[in-house]
């Protein structure tokens, strides 16, 4: 499971995982629920190039950048084999903690 704290939207933190190229499990948490649950059941099992190209450059509002965009710019990053930015301690809201000890 990969862990991103995206910057300058309402979610705190995108949960994903990413197998065999495709896109599973994304979660969000914060930002607005319903749309943001839509958006992961609707990118399970897509590949993540995929995912990226729909994503990236969505704005919300007068934002410059939108969860999904953050979401793309998190893929990108794991894509191009950079560490994602999420501190070991991250949690969000509604979401549980990755290491089993901390």
């Amino acid at each position: 499971m990969h862990v991103h704290v995206p910057s300058g939207v309402c979610s705190k933190q995108i949960q994903f995982d990413v197998r065999d190229g495709m896109l599973r499990d994304v979660r969000f948490a914060g930002g607005c629920p319903g749309n943001l649950e839509a958006l992961g059941r609707l990118l399970d099992g897509m590949p993540v190039q995929d995912a990226i190209d729909k994503l990236v450059g969505i704005t919300c509002g007068n934002k410059p950048t939108s969860c999904p965009d953050q979401l793309a710019k998190a893929l990108s990053e794991l894509s191009e084999g950079r560490p994602l930015a999420a501190p070991a301690h991250a949690v969000g809201f509604g979401l549980k903690p990755l290491n089993p000890f901390g």
